[in-house]
């Protein structure tokens, strides 16, 4: 059967499900490499991005293997009806933070308190001590953009954005920040704490939806960039670890 346009939500598990059909029904044999990335998001009508979170998605469902600099090959072909949920796809997750968080940013530059203020600078404090130390810092990670959104003085986003980072715990999510090296983006994500909450300081709305959409911008551009772990075969993903870096 030919390759079919990809038009609707959760693009990645669509094109995994496709992908999936093809190697049961026999287009692509165990030991098969499949096409370059860039071809199959021509063929697919996608983009690479999306191409890239199938190919992981596939991987952790064990039907490929992704070696580094050859391409994806084909492992086995799945039993029954296939079908794959590895999470929401690392591309929405981070585009809905940004129109989330952009606005929830806003909103704390014009509702922030003094003890909201020191909540978010207690919590860059702890990461930075954390990264220094050597300890994982998602946790404080987590505690700023949390902070944040309670200085909107609306509780509920509060609820969301911590929904929103929860979700990078995904499996999808998780290999791919790990291919992509997330917790390495520590200076820029440093850089981009400091930028929001000193924007949030100076009652400045439109420059803290500005810094916070421009932080989660250069996470995004991470997580999406072609990446490798420099090793010549994929790493297996420790679906324990949360991402760092967002």
């Amino acid at each position: 059967m030919p390759f079919q346009p990809i038009d609707a939500k959760r693009l990645y598990e669509q094109v995994a499900d496709q992908i999936g059909d093809m190697i049961r029904s026999g287009e692509f044999q165990p030991g098969q490499r499949l096409p370059a990335e860039r071809d199959l998001a021509k063929l697919l009508g996608v983009s690479r991005p999306v191409v890239r979170e199938a190919m992981i998605a596939l991987e952790i469902a064990g039907l490929l293997e992704v070696r580094t600099g050859s391409g994806a090959y084909v492992l086995k072909a799945p039993n029954g009806q296939f079908g794959i949920s590895a999470g929401h796809s690392p591309t929405d997750i981070l585009n809905a933070r940004m129109i989330v968080e952009g606005e929830v940013a806003a909103l704390a530059a014009e509702h922030a308190s003094a003890r909201d203020l020191k909540a978010a600078a207690d919590a860059i404090a702890r990461m930075t001590a954390d990264h220094d130390a050597g300890r994982p810092w998602n946790a404080a990670d987590l505690a700023f953009h949390v902070a944040v959104a309670y200085a909107s003085g609306n509780a509920v986003l509060a609820m969301v954005v911590e929904r929103l980072w929860q979700e990078q715990y995904g499996p999808v999510f998780a290999l791919l920040s790990e291919r992509a090296h997330l917790p390495d983006n520590w200076s820029a994500t440093l850089k981009g704490h400091e930028g929001i909450l000193e924007a949030i300081r100076r009652r400045d709305a439109r420059a803290a939806r500005g810094a916070m959409r421009a932080h989660l911008s250069q996470v995004l551009a991470v997580v999406t960039a072609e990446v490798s772990d420099g090793a010549g075969r994929a790493e297996k993903p420790d679906r324990r670890r949360a991402p760092a870096g967002a």
